[in-house]
């Protein structure tokens, strides 16, 4: 059986992990939610705060790299700027887009479920060793 890891990304409100909002905005959320998930299961959820947060601009990027340091290999956003959604195509990390205000749980279990169904939860970024 393949084990399949996934590092979830939720842009959110505040430090309430699994409790809190999905944030309207991609880069100038204040924090983000790191979901870690084995085989459909949640083993691991820690919050950061955002470091582009306080930017006038630019601060998509920002919080890009941010993730991609992490190894976040799947992003759940309401919304993603342009300089975002290139990036993370650059760092070949997986989007969905997820309305906003949803409780970071809902979204997490709605979501796997959906991607485990039409098999496109593999989003560990193949040819990577």
């Amino acid at each position: 059986m393949i084990m399949v890891k996934l590092k979830i990304a939720v842009p959110t409100k505040s430090h309430r992990g699994m409790e809190d909002t999905v944030s309207e905005v991609f880069g100038k959320a204040e924090t983000f939610t790191i979901v870690e998930v084995e085989n459909g299961q949640v083993v691991n959820v820690h919050v950061i705060d955002n470091p582009g947060a306080s930017y006038k601009h630019g601060s998509g990027p920002i919080a890009v790299k941010t993730l991609a340091d992490l190894n976040v290999n799947l992003v759940f956003a309401a919304e993603l700027g342009p300089g975002a959604l290139e990036l993370l195509e650059h760092h070949r990390m997986k989007k969905v887009l997820v309305k906003p205000n949803a409780k970071v749980a809902d979204v997490i279990k709605e979501n796997l479920t959906r991607l485990r169904l039409s098999n496109v939860g593999d989003a560990r970024g193949e040819g990577h060793s």
